[in-house]
C-alpha cells in the first residue's frame, strides 16, 4: 500500500459517481422519448438505464507480486470501485398514455412512454451528487494530511 492508495481509491469513487450522474441525466433527458430504438421493425420507447458497481479487484503489479509471493491476505483496506455494467431496465413496463392524435399511438389510441420514473431519478441524482461531494471532501482531507506530513521535514 502506497501513500497515494487512499487518493486512488477516492478517485475511483469520484469517477464511478460521475458516470452514475451522467446515466441519470440521460434518463431524465429521455423521459418523454417514444422512439429510442427499433425492435423487429417497431419503435420502442427509451428504457431506463442504471449503473452497477463492483469492488475493484486491485489488478496492480503489487497485488500480483504479493499473490505470487504468498503474502497476499484479505486486507481491511479496499481497492476502490469500478463499473461492472450499465444495464437497461427490462422489468419495469412502459407507461401507457392515451393520446389518439399522436403518430406513435397504437390501434387503441395509447402511446408507450419510457419506463423512467422522474421522481426516482431525481432522488438518485441527489444521492449520487452527495456521494460525489463526500468523496471530494475525503480527497481534499487526504491531500491536506499529505501536505502537513511534508511540512514536518521542513525545519
Amino acid at each position: 500500500m502506497t501513500v497515494f492508495h487512499s487518493m486512488n481509491t477516492t478517485a475511483s469513487a469520484l469517477t464511478a459517481q460521475r458516470l452514475r450522474m451522467d446515466v441519470i441525466s440521460s434518463n431524465i433527458a429521455n423521459v418523454d422519448t417514444t422512439r429510442a430504438r427499433q425492435v423487429n421493425g417497431e419503435w420502442e420507447p427509451y428504457r431506463k438505464k442504471s449503473v452497477v458497481f463492483q469492488e475493484n479487484q486491485g489488478n496492480s503489479f503489487s497485488s500480483f507480486l504479493n499473490a505470487a509471493m504468498g503474502t497476499s491476505t484479505k486486507q481491511a483496506v479496499g481497492n476502490g470501485v469500478q463499473i461492472r455494467e450499465i444495464k437497461q431496465d427490462t422489468e419495469t413496463p412502459f407507461k401507457l398514455v392515451y393520446d389518439p392524435t399522436n403518430p406513435d399511438a397504437n390501434a387503441d389510441g395509447y402511446v408507450q412512454h419510457s419506463n423512467v420514473d422522474l421522481l426516482k431519478e431525481m432522488v438518485d441524482l441527489i444521492s449520487a451528487t452527495r456521494s460525489y461531494e463526500a468523496n471530494v471532501t475525503v480527497f481534499n482531507a487526504n491531500k491536506a494530511m499529505l501536505s502537513k506530513a511534508l511540512e514536518i521535514g521542513k525545519g
